[in-house]
Parts: C-alpha cells; sequence; structure tokens
C-alpha cells in the first residue's frame, strides 16, 4: 500500500482533482483486474481506449484514474489525475510502485530488427560466468538469476516487466539485460526505466502492420538511444546503413562495432564452417561455436558491450570461446551417419532470411543442394511475403512453401501472396505444402547427404497458432523424428 503522492512524483501531471494522499492498493491498465483501492491507468491501445472502462473501474472500487481526457461526469468516489500520455504514465508507476527496481541493477537494453535474442542472452551467459547473478528478458525465455519465467512478449507490459525488474533486485542480480522490441518504445512500456547502456543491432523492414512506414519503425528504434542518460553508453553498428542515425540525439557514451570498417570494436571473419568459426577481434584471435558471418556481427556487439560494462578485453574473450547458441538461432541438426544437415532459424524478416541463406552457401561451398522451408505468419505485415519468397528462391536450389503462423487467416491464402512475388520460371524451383508438418518431411525426404535443409520462421518456437489455439510443434523435434525415421 502507497500513497499516490508518492508514486507521482516522476509524472508531468496536468491536473489532479481529488487528495494526493488517497492510499493506493495496487496498479492496472486493464480494467478486469480492477480491484478496491486500486490506481487504474486509461491507456490507449490500438484497438481498446482504456477511458470506456472508466465507469465499471470505479464501480469495481478503484481509488485512482489515471487518464489523457477527464470524463465528463466526475464522481467524488475517485481521485483523478491528467496526464499528456497515460501510457508514459503507465510505465513510470509502475517502476515508482516497484521502488525503481532498474536503478538497482546495470540494466542493458538491445534493440534492433535481428541479433537482438542472440545478443541479450549471450551477455546473459557471459556474465553468469563471470560469477554474477544477472536476469534476461527475451523472446525465447526470461530467468532471473537460475529461475526460469516463461516469455510471452519480446518486452513484457510495464508492470510485469518492473515486477520482474523488482524481483531480480530481490534475488541479488547486479545486471539484467533485455531485448526492447519498436513496439514497446512506441508503446512506452519501457517509460521509468534507468538504462546503463543500449546496443544497436540492425534494422531492416518489418512490423509496418504497426508502425505503417519504415521511417516511423526507424524513429521508434532511435528514440531509445535519444532517451538514454547521459552516464549510459551507446553501441551501435556500423555496418548497418541506418547505425549511425541511432547515436545522432544521444546523450549517451557512443560507441561503435564492425565487421567491415574501423570502429572501436571490430571483428574480421578468418575461418567459418558448420562447427564454428576462427575470429580476429580487436587484434586476438578466437574460435566460437557459432555459425555465420552475422553471428560475427552479434559476438561483436556481445564483446563491446562487456568491455563497455567494464570488464578487460582479454577476460571477454576467455568467456565468448565458451558461450554456446541461442535456441532456434542458426541451430545446427545432424541427420544419423549418411544423412543431410538441416538448421532451424528464426529467421521471419527478407533480410533475416538472406543472411541465413548466403551464410548456408558460403559454408558449403558449392557441394549439394540447399533445400528451404518457409512460410509467412499470419495477420501480420503482408508487404513482406511476396519478399521472403524472393529471397528464398534466390539462394536455394528447391524451396518448400508453407505455414508458419496463419492465426487467423487461410494458410493457402498467405501462400499465395508469397508466391505473387516470383515469376513462372522461379515458381519451378518451389513446390507448396501447406502442412507444416508434411513440408519438413518433404524436404527431408529430398534432401540427400550433402544437401542442407533450412527450415526457417519459427526456430525456438513450440507450437504453431492456428484460429486463435497454439498447437505444439516444435521445427526440431519434426526434424528429429523425420531424419531418425
Amino acid at each position: 500500500m502507497k500513497t499516490l503522492q508518492n508514486i507521482l512524483s516522476t509524472l508531468d501531471v496536468q491536473k489532479c482533482i481529488g487528495s494526493m494522499d488517497v492510499s493506493v492498493s495496487g496498479i492496472q491498465s486493464d480494467s478486469r483486474k480492477v480491484a478496491s483501492g486500486n490506481l487504474f491507468v486509461a491507456t490507449v491501445g490500438t484497438k481498446v481506449d482504456g477511458h470506456d472502462f472508466i465507469p465499471s473501474v470505479i464501480e469495481k472500487g478503484a481509488s485512482v484514474v489515471v487518464c489523457e481526457k477527464l470524463p465528463e461526469s466526475i464522481s467524488d468516489k475517485v481521485v483523478y489525475v491528467k496526464v499528456a500520455n497515460a501510457n508514459e504514465a503507465l510505465g513510470r508507476l509502475a517502476s515508482a510502485w516497484y521502488d525503481y527496481p532498474s536503478s538497482s541493477l546495470n540494466l542493458v537494453g538491445v534493440t534492433g530488427t535481428n541479433g537482438k535474442t542472440t545478443t541479450a542472452s549471450l551477455l546473459y551467459q557471459m556474465f553468469s560466468r563471470f560469477g554474477y547473478r544477472c536476469g534476461l528478458l527475451s523472446t525465447v525465455c526470461n530467468y532471473i538469476a537460475d529461475e526460469v519465467k516463461p516469455a510471452t512478449h519480446t518486452t513484457p507490459d510495464p508492470l510485469s516487466l518492473n515486477e520482474m525488474l523488482a524481483e531480480m533486485v530481490t534475488a541479488g542480480c547486479e545486471y539484467a539485460f533485455m531485448e526492447v522490441s519498436s513496439h514497446s518504445i512506441d508503446q512506452r512500456r519501457i517509460a521509468g526505466l534507468d538504462f546503463a547502456g543500449g546496443v544497436f543491432t540492425n534494422i531492416t523492414r518489418d512490423h509496418l502492420d504497426y508502425h505503417k512506414t519504415f521511417a516511423n519503425y526507424l524513429a521508434a528504434k532511435k528514440r531509445f538511444f535519444d532517451e538514454l542518460p547521459d552516464n549510459a553508453f551507446a553501441l551501435t553498428n556500423l555496418d548497418d546503413k541506418n547505425g549511425m542515425v541511432m547515436l545522432q540525439n544521444t546523450k549517451a557514451a557512443k560507441h561503435t562495432y564492425s565487421t567491415r570498417s574501423m570502429a572501436d570494436f571490430k571483428a574480421k571473419v578468418l575461418e567459418d564452417n558448420f562447427d564454428g568459426m576462427l575470429l580476429e577481434m580487436n587484434g586476438h584471435e578466437i574460435v566460437v561455436p557459432f555459425i555465420g558471418r552475422f553471428n560475427a556481427s552479434n559476438l561483436l556487439a556481445v564483446f563491446g558491450a562487456a568491455v563497455l560494462l567494464g570488464k578487460s578485453e582479454e577476460e571477454v574473450l576467455v568467456q565468448l570461446s565458451a558461450l554456446h547458441a541461442v535456441s532456434g538461432r542458426f541451430e545446427l541438426v545432424k541427420a544419423n551417419a549418411g544423412g543431410c544437415r538441416a538448421i532451424v532459424d528464426y529467421a521471419h524478416t527478407p533480410d533475416a532470411l538472406m543472411n541465413v541463406i548466403k551464410t548456408i552457401n558460403e559454408i558449403r561451398c558449392g557441394a549439394g543442394r540447399l533445400i528451404t522451408v518457409v512460410g509467412c505468419g499470419g495477420d501480420r505485415d503482408k508487404g513482406k511475403r511476396p519478399m521472403m519468397a524472393k529471397e528464398a528462391v534466390n539462394g536455394s536450389e528447391q524451396v518448400i512453401l508453407t505455414s508458419d503462423n496463419p492465426r487467423t487467416e487461410e494458410p493457402q491464402s498467405i501462400i499465395d501472396d508469397m508466391l505473387a512475388g516470383l515469376d513462372v520460371i522461379e515458381k519451378r524451383k518451389v513446390l507448396v505444402v501447406a502442412d507444416r508438418y508434411q513440408a519438413v518431411k518433404a524436404a527431408c525426404a529430398l534432401a540427400q547427404p550433402d544437401d542442407v535443409v533450412l527450415v526457417a520462421g519459427k526456430g525456438h518456437e513450440n507450437y504453431q497458432e492456428i484460429n486463435g489455439v497454439k498447437h505444439h510443434f516444435d521445427d526440431k523435434e519434426v526434424l528429429r523424428e523425420v531424419m531418425d525415421n
């Protein structure tokens, strides 16, 4: 229980009707969860406006309503707090409610289109190996020290986010690493958090169903760096053409990394195969069990962030060589003796798919064929569907178009959108197998011993969402079952 006065200190309050001394028993932005004495924040979402539920939360006993628009009818049962942005207020109130947990952690945010999960997860691995208790907030899984917490969103809602950060503090964590999605930046889920540093991986087309334009998507990513404090670091990827855009208006200390040009942190791939890479990193050679040149960039981001957090280059390099790959990120699945190789990857954007295919082709050096199984998610950016098919066909000898998470759309309709990006000759490389299990099975049946099968799009996910229902489906499990038989 806290007083309203105690938790409003970081808010820009435009108007308050009622006493600031009122007690608050909890904070909610979901009207269905409101209980007596709660503070309700009327956030404005893409589909629902919390202001519509103000009368119902008053009936449930809410003691405070935080809103952008005061209702026409003012009740004397509650205190009204008017703010410019309710989403921003929710983030700041959540942080205050949990006693500003991020200020007790070395919190590093990782944002970008691809590589967020790998970079954040490897930083968690590394600092755990250094002997620190650490937290991780990621697409694959959340960790509070060694305790596993299931992940439902790349970046949780502000209340869940601050609750987990508070649990990290209670568990004795000193460091926390989190993926920062463009949605969470735009929706102000990270408002009120105190970041020690930010890392930018790259940016390519994604989430345009939400952001509408690439410029809006870019601006959302940039805003994260614009808002970093002057005692934080901002580490950006010079190999991305928008890398320096992230640093234009930041107050944080600016640092760069690159695999192609001069930077604060520099890496070069000396050898690359299906067992790992030999890298030169800031003049030191290191062998790592990671596949693909894009992973060299991810490892370099980890290296740079760790050094900026105070570790020496030498001790960071020792730990880098001992890290292991993140689930569903260029994960190798081997068949029994004499069988083909298969790779599972989360690539669900045209750029990510292009990079994975390019990496496989560089390693196999023309030996055998690449058979790619890929689909696109339903109820998401339709514009990238033909682009995904084009990338798959450009780099593969055989492509099987299939379902990803169709959600509420018909799988064949999604596949038709993908096929629309191909000409008559390109379509000769393509098979359509809408059932994902049968598509993976078909790819393995077609594969010869020297071939590589790429199953792209779902990576770590162990479900397939169809008409609002999540059915168990794991690409790796299916591959092992099919390849063993």
